[in-house]
């Protein structure tokens, strides 16, 4: 059973000790040999991959990288669940370069924004890769790689030299880049662990979530092949509760991360999966109604995690160690200092800004090439998360966002970025984007549009405008035409009346 004294580097509730010389990838890989690290379900296919085959795709790509990467370089990886993208991530960080998480619904506008930013020139990806990115970076095929060679050598990497840059969902504007250090991984085990009520042998990790995202990577592949717990990968093109349930049955699933979205879906499905040992969800909080269901359908608690791109995995439950309280998302995790802060910074038993002490093993290191947003995130030596809690004595009580992200279907959708792209639509004036309640999805996309004058538009174009451009899961579900949008006097959308126009929608009689 692995618990807080077995995790690397944590010596006490609130304190790291990190090694001068760390390197995820050999973190990962270093040790296990025959032992399974990855099954990988695709198709009809069932195949178990080695830690040792790992170490050889790794060092396939490394040697390809080695030639063309320099420490501190970027490099995209755009690939689904497999054990590939695992090695391609395994292969940048083993050379000392940057891993960057690019998603395949990503269209075109959404991946070269991030490909900009990040500067980025080589992408590890597919076939279908390939065609996604067109002439906006070169694509290796990861695949191609030989396995034929000397290993590569480790290169010297220390707990904040940067691993990997993470692109938030762009609440406030343009997608930002967490840069991250190798001491992510170590700084997630705690709260891994935790929230599968101690993961231990004989264990099976899998989630429906994409490995493009810190919740698919840092929740459950990584901190897998670290602590020697097969993980499952399995593509889901299309979440559906009966294709879950298969997958969890070929891969003799044990623990699974589901996003909230997943288990209403499951619960509407009346779909019962029995055999788990744990199920964790994270993203937003359950009420008493899905935990009650939870223990029904599964056998067991779910417990739910709380953190985010910048710092994760830093508040958790875990049914084996103490009850789980509906309406509160746990304790804080070994390792991360969590406090509620006034707006002066100070600890506060009122309701404030949730906040996590400098020094998270998670933490990110900044903003990539952002300083001042760097700068805005932390309050003294705290980091502000943006949401809002109270204590409800040891327990962590969730209240709400202070920012405007929008939170659909288990994804983080920054408004600004849908704004923008609606605004390169020729017939678009202004427009704003805000999250409208919804029973399944928790908020759907909702966009207000004022059109130029003269011009015409229909709402279904508009929502495939988005659709083709950013993701499939971030268009408008809903578009409202309207003759003005509530505005600030410097010119800035005021999106709480905008938000308050779609509570109200959703309450009015039906």
């Amino acid at each position: 059973m692995i618990r807080q004294e077995c995790i690397p580097g944590l010596t006490q509730a609130k304190d790291w000790d990190l090694p001068r010389s760390l390197n995820m990838a050999r973190d990962c890989l270093a040790h296990r040999d025959e032992a399974t690290a990855i099954i990988a379900l695709d198709g009809g296919a069932r195949r178990e991959v080695s830690y040792r085959a790992l170490t050889e795709m790794t060092d396939g790509i490394a040697r390809r990288l080695l030639g063309e990467v320099a420490p501190g370089d970027r490099v995209g990886v755009l690939l689904s669940q497999s054990p590939w993208c695992a090695a391609a991530h395994l292969a940048i960080w083993k050379i000392g370069a940057i891993s960057v998480p690019l998603f395949k619904l990503f269209k075109h506008d959404a991946l070269a924004s991030r490909i900009g930013d990040a500067g980025l020139s080589l992408v590890l990806t597919d076939a279908e890769g390939a065609r996604l990115l067109g002439d906006l970076a070169t694509p290796l095929i990861a695949s191609d790689c030989g396995l034929e060679g000397e290993p590569v050598p480790y290169a010297e990497t220390g707990p904040d030299d940067p691993a990997v840059l993470i692109y938030t969902s762009g609440t406030t504007g343009a997608p930002k880049g967490a840069l991250h250090g190798h001491r992510v991984l170590t700084g997630h085990l705690p709260g891994v662990s935790i929230s599968h009520d101690h993961l231990q042998e004989g264990d099976c990790l899998w989630t429906p979530a994409d490995w493009a995202w810190i919740g698919g990577l840092f929740d459950v592949l990584m901190p897998g092949l670290m602590l020697g717990i097969p993980v499952v990968a399995a593509r889901l093109d299309k979440f559906s509760p009966e294709a879950a349930a298969e997958v969890i049955a070929r891969g003799g699933i044990r623990n699974v991360f589901f996003p909230p979205t997943a288990l209403r879906m499951l619960k509407a499905a009346g779909q019962k999966i029995p055999g788990l040992r744990s199920v964790a969800s994270g993203g937003e909080p359950l009420g008493a109604e899905m935990l009650a269901w939870g223990r029904e359908a599964f056998g067991v608690t779910i417990n739910e995690f709380y953190g985010q791109t910048e710092c994760n995995m830093t508040v958790s439950s875990c049914a084996a160690d103490f009850p789980v309280r509906p309406g509160c998302i746990g304790k804080p995790v070994p390792g991360h200092d969590v406090a509620v802060i006034d707006e002066n910074g100070a600890p506060t038993t009122d309701e404030g800004d949730i906040a996590v002490r400098r020094g998270s093993a998670s933490m990110m290191l900044e903003y990539w090439r952002n300083p001042g947003a760097t700068a805005e995130k932390f309050r003294g030596g705290w980091l502000v998360t943006g949401d809002r809690g109270i204590w409800d004595g040891e327990y962590l009580r969730f209240v709400g966002r202070e920012d405007d992200v929008i939170t659909s279907s288990g994804y983080r959708i920054g408004p600004a970025e849908i704004e923008d792209c609606l605004l390169t639509h020729p017939a678009v004036a202004t427009v704003g984007v805000v999250g409208k309640p919804d029973p399944l999805r928790t908020e759907i996309v909702k966009a207000y549009v004022v059109l130029k004058p003269g011009a015409r538009a229909e709402a279904g174009d508009l929502a495939a405008w988005v659709r083709d451009r950013l993701a499939g899961h971030s268009y408008p579900r809903e578009i409202e035409f309207l003759d003005a949008l509530p505005m600030t006097v410097t010119g800035k959308v005021i999106r709480k009346e905008l938000k308050r126009r779609a509570a109200a929608e959703e309450e009015a009689p039906k």
